[in-house]
């Protein structure tokens, strides 16, 4: 049977759409990407009274003014697919806000089901919504859902099944919203230009189009710019001229106008019973006001907040070192089992040097990073995440950032053990372009998950009685060095006023079980697949690096007494075996960069170690695993114990370590992303170079104030 309904699913991001999505194609749907752009594209279909029906997943967006791709994209599908019926999903429990997208829908003219979604969520708060009266006023279908359980759907997509057949052939019908005396007289004028130029009117609406230029929304501008240049220019200078008399009247602009109407529609729609809320709630709002003015208070917020960021690491030490030294022992006998088993060669290297002791090292790791990413989810789950964004807002401005520049450094590690790409991809929400650029340069400045096993490692060898400690100070290190790379940056290359901040603060929750065990696996998964992909890969190929070429007899005796006399090596054995090391490929890079790098106490073996991070930071530790494993094979301690023992190392050339893998240059994929989001190469290399260069004069000045003080 050919589809013949389509249904796209519309609504603000974390108010269940994908869920509803989910619900409603359950196996019946794939994803891939629009044209063009990586934004993600899901479709599914489904059955109902008949009908086969096509269900798009738009990407979740709070408006349709062009500020994010998102919203170009959502907005592109509804003008150019022109769906049956759009299921708008909204969060019951902030219906206010998630109305806005509703009526912005309407104002295009699309038809409309609205589900309200959480409606049990909405309950346990105490809320009380009359969906048939608010139904009849919006003038269109209302379906109560519970969508993580079900609840709803059928009734939702029968619903829209039934709205499609109602409304037949009949026309979009666009909602008329009155915005006042002063952009009312303007919107008519603007309206009558666009139909006499038909500009764009096969797609929008023309009031809509008028709507859109006064929000300064420049994607409109330009496509109507290419259609007709004359009545582009009379509609801007319309809107110029609105502008000026708005900011000379009121000091205000038409954007705040056009939001301020809006939101006053959706008041009066609920007012009159439509939501009420019990005493309960009233006692809860209170409850959490009275708790708010504590956490985010001005003086006592942000020390409550460094409190909190130490503990995080104080229980992850604590409770993690029975685990890891669990998983260290394993890894050391699979280590026994397979030196017993295969014969000494090149496959027992291989598989000893390169993958148990390389992605051993990382893995060992796994007990100490899947408590902080508990931890984080606690923090999430809760509501307090949202409440760091509101208190760092005027710290950020004050450096040149932004408020929601918060929430993509917190993704990206700002709370150790994010990810800089889903912080990268988090800086979509910054509507200027030059907040969200220096936002993405300056998120892979945090210490994100990949870094971790490095600090964990050298924090416990040269720091053992201070670990939480040490790993606090490299966070803020982090935050304190992308907030002044973002300041210079905003003051020399990337200029531009700061735009406001506006949030709504989400209720404090607390947090499931069940949510916190999902939310913890998700993570540790995503770490345990690249460990056992990516990192084994280039594991593999760094000890080939490490291996060859391989000296012959007279070549190797040269070197070994070299070796001996230079490395200080224990035995022969072990100068033998260093020496290949330095005469194979990557011994040859590490020796090449080590005149520059000893200024920062690096020697060659961590120069390779450091090279091998450019792909992934996880890389440092299983490549300074091989390296050592290879060095001195006759050593049967872990990587931790050889490395404590090593001349090479104390605690400054340690210090210098850690600073430059927590600042140096990005990884291969965090660099295709900023590559992505600024659509250019010279940015993505910009942040590879600049990054480096930050990193480099930050360990030397580290190292060489270190060894006069440590």
């Amino acid at each position: 049977m050919p589809c013949d309904i389509l249904v796209a699913l519309a609504g603000n991001p974390n108010a269940g759409k994908t869920t509803v999505f989910n619900g409603l194609t359950g196996a019946r749907q794939h994803v891939g990407n629009y044209p063009g752009i990586t934004v993600e594209k899901k479709e599914g279909t489904a059955c109902c009274d008949g009908h086969e029906i096509r269900i798009v997943d738009l990407p979740g967006t709070y408006s349709l003014t062009a500020f994010t791709l998102e919203e170009v994209v959502a907005r592109s599908v509804l003008a150019d697919e022109r769906p049956d019926v759009v299921v708008d999903v909204v969060n019951a429990s902030a219906l206010e806000r998630n109305l806005y997208l509703t009526v912005q829908l309407l104002e295009m003219g699309v038809p409309v089901v609205l589900a309200l979604n959480m409606m049990d969520e909405a309950r346990s708060l105490g809320l009380r919504i009359d969906a048939e009266e608010l139904s009849r006023r919006l003038g269109l279908p209302v379906v109560e859902t519970v969508a993580r359980r079900g609840k709803g759907l059928d009734e939702l997509l029968h619903a829209a099944v039934e709205d499609v057949r109602a409304r037949e052939t009949a026309p979009w019908k666009p909602l008329i919203i009155s915005y006042g005396p002063d952009l009312d007289p303007v919107l008519a004028r603007m309206e009558a230009c666009v139909n006499g130029a038909a500009l764009l009117t096969s797609r929008y609406q023309a009031r809509w189009t008028a709507l859109k230029f006064l929000e300064g929304d420049e994607e409109i501008r330009s496509q109507c710019r290419l259609a007709d240049l004359d009545a582009t220019r009379e509609l801007e200078s319309m809107a110029d001229e609105v502008a000026a008399h708005l900011k000379t009247t009121l000091g205000t602009y038409p954007e705040a106008v056009v939001a301020d109407y809006r939101y006053g529609f959706i008041s009066s729609l609920l007012r009159g019973g439509v939501v009420a809320r019990s005493s309960d709630t009233a006692d809860r709002l209170a409850f959490s006001d009275k708790l708010d003015a504590v956490l985010t208070q001005q003086l006592l917020g942000p020390l409550i907040l460094l409190g909190i960021l130490f503990l995080v690491y104080q229980i992850t030490f604590v409770l993690g070192a029975f685990p890891m030294h669990l998983v260290e022992e394993g890894f050391s006998l699979l280590k026994t089992l397979v030196e017993a088993v295969l014969p000494e060669g090149l496959l027992r290297s291989l598989v000893v040097s390169g993958i148990i002791d390389g992605v051993g090292g990382v893995m060992s790791f796994v007990p100490l990073i899947m408590l902080i990413f508990l931890q984080i989810a606690v923090l999430e789950d809760s509501g307090y995440m949202a409440r760091i964004a509101y208190m760092l807002d005027r710290v950020f401005r004050a450096f040149g950032l932004h408020g929601c520049s918060v929430m993509p450094f917190i993704v990206g590690g700002g709370i150790a053990g994010g990810c800089a790409v889903p912080g990268v991809l988090a800086a979509r929400t910054l509507r200027s372009p030059r907040e969200k650029l220096a936002t993405l340069l300056t998120v892979p400045f945090m210490a994100c998950g990949a870094k971790l096993p490095v600090f964990i490692l050298f924090v416990g060898v040269f720091f053992p009685s201070h670990e939480a400690l040490a790993m606090f100070l490299l966070t803020l290190a982090g935050w304190v060095t992308a907030l002044l790379v973002a300041r210079l940056l905003r003051s020399t290359i990337i200029r531009g006023e700061p735009t406001p901040f506006v949030m709504e603060l989400p209720p404090y929750r607390l947090p499931t079980l069940r949510g916190l065990l999902i939310h913890t696996w998700e993570r540790t998964w995503e770490y345990l697949k690249k460990a056992g992909t990516v990192i084994l890969a280039i594991s593999i190929l760094l000890w080939a690096a490490m291996t060859f070429p391989r000296p012959d007899e007279k070549t190797l005796a040269a070197l070994d007494v070299q070796t001996a006399a230079t490395a200080g090596a224990g035995d022969a054995e072990g100068a033998r075996a260093l020496a290949q090391l330095r005469y194979s490929l990557a011994g040859r890079v590490g020796q090449a960069l080590e005149p520059v790098t000893r200024y920062a106490g690096f020697d060659w073996r961590t120069d390779i170690a450091l090279l091998g991070g450019f792909a992934a930071k996880e890389v440092i530790v299983a490549t300074l695993g091989t390296a050592y494993s290879l060095g001195d094979p006759e050593d049967e301690g872990r990587l931790a114990g050889r490395i404590a023992v090593d001349p090479q190392w104390n605690k400054a050339s340690a210090m210098a370590l850690m600073l430059f893998v927590l600042l140096y240059a990005p990884c291969m994929v965090t660099l295709a992303a900023i590559r992505q989001e600024t659509e250019s190469w010279g940015w993505a290399l910009f942040s590879l170079g600049f990054n480096t260069l930050v990193a480099f004069c930050v360990a030397t000045a580290a190292y060489q104030v270190g060894r006069l003080l440590l």
